[in-house]
């Protein structure tokens, strides 16, 4: 039963760790291809626009929008599949199990904040708070993989479960705070066809087909109604049912009758399959897709999707900042970002999972110590994803807020990947 828990934890774990990885490299790229001789082709190549009409319907839009409000709506689709998980059958699901990452999550999200603001002395600037709030779990367990045995398994978890409510504290800010404008009629119609397919679920009448198409209406009235469009990928998810069609023993009863069918039927003088193995063969690929469940099926074919595609192509179209000695940056932002990410995170992840321990609302996972709680609540200060997500819709239209935005978080994820890795490394024991 241990193993059967484990397996998907240590699957996704090693995913977003190589994503990690590859973000970097991407990042690299992107930096270096911002400040060559070939800028310029960088600038053209993401402010190219496309897209279609339709009559006196127009949907026209540089290819970074399409990337940042249109390949990244699946990105949310998937982070809300994980929440779905967590929330029903993973570490979120009990108040014993969710208590200690749900407390590092909101002091994670409020001591920054508070930080954030408190440095901030700029009026204009203000609107950026929600910018240090998140944690990029692809980057901190990319730099967790390279510590190897000398961390535990159990505080892999606790970093990933933490990472989850921090992406939803992430999702509820956009939705409410960085959304501006809202046309409530086109809002209606977007949840009422939410409403159709929850129906459908809790009927058993889901279909693939149907939700992608519901899927992209509701992203396209969330983009008219001011809502950012991502936002639809998250309820989307919640769509996804969880639970297979078919029980474990009539899966089990019937795999056990197709296989001896299909022994029966074997022929001994050609290595093809025989009319008969070929029926049982496609009937055996029906029950599986009955048996696993859409969730888990979904989440698992997304999870590659995401770490190899969408998060590089978000990384390559907005980790180019054109760096030079006469750019016009704001320093204040810089350092306050920065220092958010690096102070902000680390002490209210450890401030609140202290306390809950001291207070006995909550207990460290198996095989961990403070010390180790410390050298992750440093690396969760690394925020790249979705504090240049983010940044993109606080500072909309004045480049050189985004610009700075930018140059704070990368420096505040370099600080708190560097330290929280030395710290672990350090006190870690390689077993």
């Amino acid at each position: 039963m241990l193993k059967k828990v484990l397996n998907p934890i240590q699957k996704f774990i090693q995913i977003e760790s190589f994503s990690g990885i590859l973000l970097f490299a991407v990042t690299i790229i992107a930096l270096l291809w911002a400040n060559s001789g070939w800028a310029s082709s960088y600038e053209a190549i993401w402010q190219y626009k496309m897209g279609f009409t339709f009559g006196d319907f127009k949907l026209i839009k540089p290819l970074i929008l399409w990337v940042n409000d249109g390949l990244m709506a699946v990105f949310f689709f998937l982070i809300g599949l994980e929440i779905k998980r967590e929330l029903l059958i993973g570490e979120l699901n009990s108040l014993k199990k969710a208590t200690l990452p749900l407390l590092a999550a909101v002091g994670g999200m409020l001591a920054p904040l508070a930080l954030y603001l408190t440095l901030n002395t700029n009026p204009q600037t203000a609107d950026g708070w929600g910018i240090t709030m998140a944690t990029d779990i692809a980057f901190t367990l990319a730099i967790i993989k390279l510590l190897g045995n000398r961390v535990p398994l159990s505080l892999k978890i606790f970093l990933t479960a933490f990472a989850i409510v921090d992406d939803l504290g992430a999702v509820l800010i956009i939705a409410i705070f960085y959304s501006g404008g809202i046309k409530w009629m086109l809002v209606v119609y977007a949840l009422a066809i939410l409403a159709v397919l929850i129906a459908l679920t809790k009927s058993g009448k889901y279909t693939k087909q149907v939700t992608i198409v519901a899927g992209c209406v509701i992203w396209l009235l969330f983009l008219k109604a001011g809502i950012h469009p991502t936002i639809a990928g998250v309820l989307l998810a919640f769509t996804v049912p969880i639970k297979n069609k078919i029980e474990s023993i009539f899966f089990a009863e019937r795999v056990s009758e197709i296989a001896s069918k299909i022994e029966e039927s074997e022929t001994t003088d050609t290595p093809l399959l025989s009319k008969t193995q070929e029926k049982e063969v496609k009937k055996l690929k029906k029950l599986i897709k009955k048996y696993k469940p859409r969730l888990q099926h979904l989440e698992h074919k997304l999870h590659e999707w995401s770490a190899y595609a969408i998060m590089p192509i978000f990384a390559l179209a907005n980790a180019g900042v054109a760096v030079s000695t006469d750019m016009e940056v704001e320093t204040g932002l810089i350092i306050n970002i920065a220092l958010a990410l690096l102070v902000g995170k680390s002490v209210g992840i450890m401030l609140l999972s202290y306390l809950g321990v001291k207070f006995k609302i909550a207990s460290l996972p198996d095989e961990t110590n403070f010390t180790q709680i410390l050298g992750v609540a440093i690396l969760a200060g690394v925020g790249f994803t979705m504090s240049i997500f983010i940044a993109n819709l606080a500072f909309i239209g004045n480049d050189i807020y985004i610009d700075s935005a930018k140059i704070g978080i990368i420096l505040g994820s370099i600080l708190s990947g560097v330290i929280g890795y030395t710290l672990l490394r350090v006190t870690g024991k390689a077993k």
